[in-house]
């Protein structure tokens, strides 16, 4: 019976001398991963009673003085000692998870208690690694890797661009491309290096451990981006990010920064494309190289898009597919992000993507058409039905897509058109922050027993407030709305999730470059409310309700 591919790949590395001639494929753990679960939690819970009695017995011994390190040892090496027993039973094994996390956090917190930061994060980083060489767990090595990045992240951040004089805030840029370099390196010396003997387990630990790494590498990646196109609107959190913030401020020190920091990801991308060109030849191709110049382009906009299409190269020319999933997420996160850069207006990013999405659709219909076509027969040929469905999924995507958006389009055109226009006076704000590159912050008076309601106190619904209308249309909201009857100058509006509080519809009014000083002169907020509590902001006016 011909081998899998693990099969053939120990009997070819066999074979070249990298593993001895009784090397064999590891067992298999065949357990239903529900048996699996539920031993874990039994056996977690059995170890939280007795890790309390242990605390109480200690007491402060464990906490001060040298007490730390000393329970912190014993708890880890115990830990790591039943954790490399050959033959462990399943619950002995999530018994021994406790006491590594409690041994692993004592260290910790001992190491950063008598140390400074940086030099804590390395001392800990280091004892990471120590147990990863010592626990043969690909799994648990995966969260190691993943703690271990984050310590040397720590360690790193607190560095500055001193040798070029430059301020201090993209030193998380620096800490996650240093970490990339780690990987990328550690890669390296695997591949070239550790090749047999002893150096296999070397290896076989990287191996996992570097998954972690590279998994921390992507989300610090994209969280440094910010938040992406409407999630942070959705979620009711911020949606800008550092990059978008830094951009929005507009110090020409900062502008220098960033022209570094995307030179750094030009760089990147450049390499992650040279490097895919050479695992694979196949892509030497015209088509191919169009759709290098455009996420070349990308990533000079987008000062973190580089490192991770560099990941994403790397982890498809090695056939690590998972990794290279979780960076093609991390890539979509990004572009979604730079619709958050402030400095730009709205319609010039738009030209951007959309021009960068017909390049890639025009690119996509050229290989297409120059795919060679073979005589042995293809799905599409022997099923024509197959092609007729794809399209037809394509379609009713599309269609979707559209309906909603028209869908939307439509609620928000009947608002305008049908709503009762109701103006709320503006609360005052932070002078330094009322006007930001292309928008300029409001705030409404929102009853504070409305803005100090947790969304998990809202059922899962969004709170009215009860709004008193005058004879000029001016609402005050009064009180949050339990139900209760209105009195006939009464309505209700409903607020919005921001920033894990309740505002009156948002806390912004966007406008094109140029008009900060029109709309400085601002003093209400012009709403259309629906007879649902819906609002919608369409405006702003002056003192004497005049259109600004």
């Amino acid at each position: 019976m011909k081998p899998d591919r693990l099969g053939q790949t120990i009997l070819d590395a066999v074979a070249a001398g990298i593993l001895p001639s009784n090397a064999s494929r590891p067992v298999q753990d065949i357990r239903p991963w529900p048996v699996v679960l539920l031993t874990a939690l039994g056996a977690w819970l059995a170890a939280a009673p007795l890790l309390i009695v242990v605390g109480a017995m200690l007491g402060d011994v464990a906490l001060r003085g040298a007490g730390p390190y000393i329970v912190g040892t014993l708890a880890l090496a115990g830990a790591v000692a039943m954790l490399r027993a050959p033959k462990l039973a399943l619950f002995i094994e999530q018994l021994a998870i406790p006491a590594l996390i409690v041994g692993g956090s004592l260290l910790g917190y001992a190491l950063f208690r008598d140390l400074p930061n940086r030099w804590a994060a390395v001392a800990a980083s280091l004892v990471v690694a120590a147990v990863v060489w010592a626990v043969p767990k690909p799994w648990l090595r995966v969260l190691l890797g993943a703690a271990a990045a984050l310590l040397v992240g720590l360690a790193v951040a607190p560095l500055r661009w001193s040798f070029l004089g430059r301020s201090e805030w993209p030193s998380v840029w620096l800490a996650l491309h240093v970490l990339l370099a780690v990987a990328l390196l550690g890669a390296w010396v695997q591949r070239n290096v550790l090749n047999r003997g002893e150096d296999a387990r070397v290896a076989a630990a990287w191996e996992s451990l570097s998954v972690g790494w590279l998994l921390v590498t992507l989300a610090g990646l994209a969280f440094w981006a910010g938040m992406t196109f409407l999630v942070g609107a959705s979620l009711g959190g911020g949606e800008v990010g550092e990059v978008a913030r830094a951009l929005s401020r507009s110090p020409s020190s900062r502008l220098d920064d960033m022209a570094l920091l995307r030179l750094g990801s030009l760089v990147l991308a450049v390499a992650g494309a040279a490097w895919l060109t050479y695992s694979w030849p196949a892509l030497r191709q015209a088509w191919c190289a169009g759709v290098a110049l455009v996420l070349l382009g990308l990533a000079w906009f987008m000062p973190s898009l580089g490192g991770v299409l560099l990941v994403l190269a790397y982890c498809i020319a090695g056939g690590r597919w998972r990794v290279a999933a979780a960076a093609g997420v991390a890539a979509a996160w990004i572009i979604g992000a730079f619709y958050y850069q402030l400095s730009w207006p709205l319609a010039d990013k738009a030209l951007l993507l959309a021009g960068a999405g017909a390049a890639l659709g025009a690119l996509a219909w050229v290989a297409a058409r120059r795919t060679p076509t073979s005589s042995a027969p293809t799905p599409t040929a022997s099923n024509p039905l197959a092609l007729g469905k794809a399209q037809a999924g394509m379609a009713l995507g599309a269609l979707l897509v559209l309906a909603v958006a028209n869908v939307g389009i439509w609620q928000k055109e009947s608002l305008i058109a049908h709503g009762q226009p109701v103006f709320v006076a503006l609360a005052p704000v932070d002078p330094r922050s009322l006007m930001q590159g292309d928008f300029m912050a409001l705030r409404f008076a929102v009853p504070s027993e409305a803005a100090n309601t947790r969304h998990d106190q809202a059922g899962g619904r969004r709170p009215m407030v009860v709004a008193r209308r005058d004879a000029r249309g001016i609402a005050t909201l009064q009180r949050l709305d339990h139900g209760e009857p209105l009195a006939t100058d009464e309505i209700r509006i409903e607020l919005s999730p921001k920033n894990q509080s309740w505002v009156l519809v948002t806390d912004a009014w966007f406008f094109k470059e140029g008009e900060a000083e029109r709309w400085a002169r601002a003093k209400y907020g012009e709403f259309r409310v629906g007879s649902d509590g819906r609002a919608l902001l369409v405006g702003l006016r002056g003192a004497e309700l005049q259109p600004l």
